[in-house]
């Protein structure tokens, strides 16, 4: 496994270097996993919505539960049969506590949506954000383009091609060099 560690770590280290050398890249990288968590968020309040949902309908069974043991409670005392009547409220009052536990799952549940819709929200500012860098990083890198084609075309970076010219140049240079050396020792001599 250090092997596999070792090339995996120097993969993500040379991953991370090419991002940092082409910023542009990096924010489609960034928008590329911004992206992803925004689809991961839908698919979670999806399944948060599915489960409220499930418990909603399990408290309103709960509550009929309920109902129709209440009935039969007050239906077993109306008839004077105590021995009916006791365990009817034993089961109405484990209902009552289940239906209060579901409640709660559900207040929870509702807090963990509410979270999940804002932190979607900022997910989806961030990544209009990051659409709008990336935006302005293709406009800046077509506006080079456009400068670098500009100067190409003007012949800024143009190499001579021939080195005959240069050589060319280079022997006016050393004869007139050597002629005003010359000169300058006819000047001396002469004094």
């Amino acid at each position: 496994m250090g092997l596999f560690d070792d090339f995996s770590k120097f993969l993500e280290t040379r991953l991370e270097e090419f991002l940092r050398d082409n910023p542009q890249l990096e924010l489609l990288v960034l928008e590329d996993k911004l992206r992803d968590q925004e689809e991961e968020t839908l698919k979670l309040m999806t399944d948060l919505r599915r489960q409220e949902k499930d418990l909603q309908d399990e408290i309103l069974a709960i509550a009929r539960e309920i109902q129709l043991w209440h009935a039969r409670i007050e239906k077993a005392k109306a008839a004077g049969r105590l021995d009916l009547a006791e365990p009817a409220q034993e089961h109405e009052a484990s209902l009552l506590r289940k239906g209060n536990q579901r409640w709660g799952q559900m207040e929870v549940l509702k807090e963990r949506l509410k979270q999940t819709q804002q932190l979607q929200q900022q997910i989806q500012q961030r990544r209009k954000e990051v659409q709008a860098k990336v935006a302005q990083a293709q406009a800046t890198r077509a506006a080079a383009s456009t400068t670098e084609q500009k100067w190409n075309s003007a012949g800024w970076n143009q190499i001579p091609n021939s080195s005959s010219s240069v050589g060319d140049l280079e022997h006016q240079f050393r004869r007139w060099e050597a002629e005003e050396e010359l000169q300058e020792l006819k000047r001396k001599m002469g004094r």
